[in-house]
């Protein structure tokens, strides 16, 4: 068998792709705060002098956060829905909101966007020393677990109707986290900073200096972090999913990390990424996978139908697409 296996680092857009002459060097005066939390490199930069006692908040928080919505961590409210063999679990009004915004996601996506992809998701490890394409049988069986509707939430308890249906949060809990962090950092007065959550990007203010932040968008399957564009922010979140930041080769055909809730194997269609750029990290985050897995014609149909969300598509050609209002805007 023909195998190969790629790694793309997770530091990803602000840092590792903050263009050249953006001020993306931090000054003395910075505060950074740099974690490996929700499988994924967190970094933290407020971008003006701060007590570290605000970045040990950051600090608290995203462990918090990671301590909660994990699946894989056994006292995680997560995980005690996943394995309460279909009871109800009571949990904490935040996981409720956090399962809410995904079953909103689930709704207007028509079930493509489902986090009960766990039973699929589980079969396929894109971190194996050599990973293997899981037997049909297996992902035939796990497919037949899928389904939000499944969820029954009632006041603060979660119940999956079907026990052997699981839930990954995994599309959703990075974005609802950087939202929670910038609440935090503005509470405390911060004006200016980055917060990225393994390519989760989500900017307070812009620059110090008052310019908007330029952050590229990776050009696909280029390791050395190459952007192929970029687009200026300010106090707005970006988010990019693609097909080149988790996969593996096998016999000359590539799998990717975006699972088809579907069909339980990796999304095939013209795209090789979705990047969407908002107001909030969680809305960015939802909405670049489902319109990843929705394909080119049908994702820009639902960006042209949403207020304050503009994209940028890279279809399997190589070419640059961006959302009418993103156009509009750029040209002025």
């Amino acid at each position: 068998m023909d195998f190969m296996r790629h790694k793309i680092l997770p530091i990803l857009l602000a840092f590792a792709l903050l263009l050249s002459g953006c001020g993306a060097i931090p000054s003395e005066e910075d505060q950074i705060y740099t974690d490996t939390l929700f499988d994924t490199i967190v970094r933290i930069e407020i971008r003006e002098p701060a007590d570290k006692e605000v970045l040990e908040g950051c600090r608290k928080l995203c462990r918090k956060y990671d301590a909660m919505f994990s699946n894989k961590v056994e006292d995680s409210e997560i995980f005690r829905i996943n394995n309460a063999g279909g009871n109800p679990v009571e949990v904490s009004a935040e996981t409720v909101k956090l399962i809410k915004k995904a079953l909103y996601y689930s709704d207007l996506s028509n079930g493509v966007f489902d986090i009960t992809i766990a039973p699929v998701s589980e079969l396929w490890d894109f971190h194996a020393e050599e990973p293997v394409v899981p037997a049909p049988e297996a992902v035939t069986g796990a497919v037949g677990h899928v389904d939000y509707k499944n969820i029954l939430i009632k006041d603060n308890t979660v119940q999956l109707l079907d026990p052997l249906a699981r839930i990954d949060v995994g599309g959703i809990a990075k974005g609802y986290i950087a939202d929670r962090v910038k609440e935090y950092l503005k509470e405390e007065g911060v004006k200016h900073a980055v917060i990225d959550l393994g390519g989760n990007v989500l900017t307070i203010g812009g620059r110090p200096d008052g310019s908007d932040y330029n952050i590229g968008i990776q050009k696909p399957f280029d390791t050395t972090g190459t952007p192929v564009t970029s687009v200026r922010i300010s106090d707005k979140s970006i988010v990019t999913s693609g097909i080149y930041q988790r996969y593996f080769e096998v016999d000359g055909k590539k799998y990717h990390h975006i699972l088809d809730p579907r069909t339980g194997y990796p999304c095939e269609n013209n795209l090789y990424s979705v990047t969407i750029i908002t107001d909030s990290s969680l809305t960015a985050d939802a909405l670049s996978t489902t319109c990843f897995l929705l394909g080119f014609d049908k994702g820009m149909r639902l960006i042209s139908q949403l207020d304050n969300v503009d994209g940028v598509f890279i279809t399997n050609d190589n070419k640059i697409h961006y959302s009418k209002n993103f156009q509009h805007k750029m040209k002025n």
